[in-house]
């Protein structure tokens, strides 16, 4: 369990997983709203050298960022949908592709698609402004990153 008392902290956090992330990778955040996941998601694309602000996908669903080495990431948010529809097919592609990296927000809907091999990070929001971030690997990529966050 990492243990966040700052935004800047949380985004510090995203920039040192951005850092070593090569495309392919596959990145859940579970947790409220509030919770730092996006603030999170900004640092991520700073790590990974993407100079685009990163905006909440919550009302466009997904946003595809990319940096100069041609390695995109692409954000969803399935919060507002109750079905993924032509959304799980996007989202499939995403996950095959391995120059990108997708990170995924309110995956209950999507669960199945979401490959085993992935880094789960569940933030909870234990006072006002510390955050909490439970990680957990699925495989030998996820192991290896988790290994080299925490």
């Amino acid at each position: 369990m990492k243990q966040i008392t700052t935004e800047v902290a949380m985004k510090e956090f995203g920039q040192q997983l951005g850092r070593i992330l090569r495309g392919g990778e596959v990145i859940e955040l579970i947790g409220d709203v509030g919770a730092g996941k996006t603030t999170f998601t900004k640092g991520l694309a700073i790590g990974m050298g993407i100079d685009e602000v990163v905006q909440s996908p919550s009302f466009t669903i997904s946003r595809t960022y990319e940096n100069a080495e041609s390695i995109r990431m692409v954000h969803y948010d399935f919060y507002r949908l109750h079905d993924a529809g032509v959304m799980k097919q996007d989202l499939q592609e995403s996950i095959e592709d391995d120059k990108t990296v997708t990170v995924v927000e309110w995956a209950d809907i999507v669960s199945g698609v979401l490959p085993d091999d992935r880094l789960s990070l569940r933030f909870t929001s234990p006072t006002e402004t510390s955050r909490s971030v439970d990680i957990k690997a699925g495989g030998s990529r996820s192991d290896q990153l988790k290994g080299e966050i925490i």
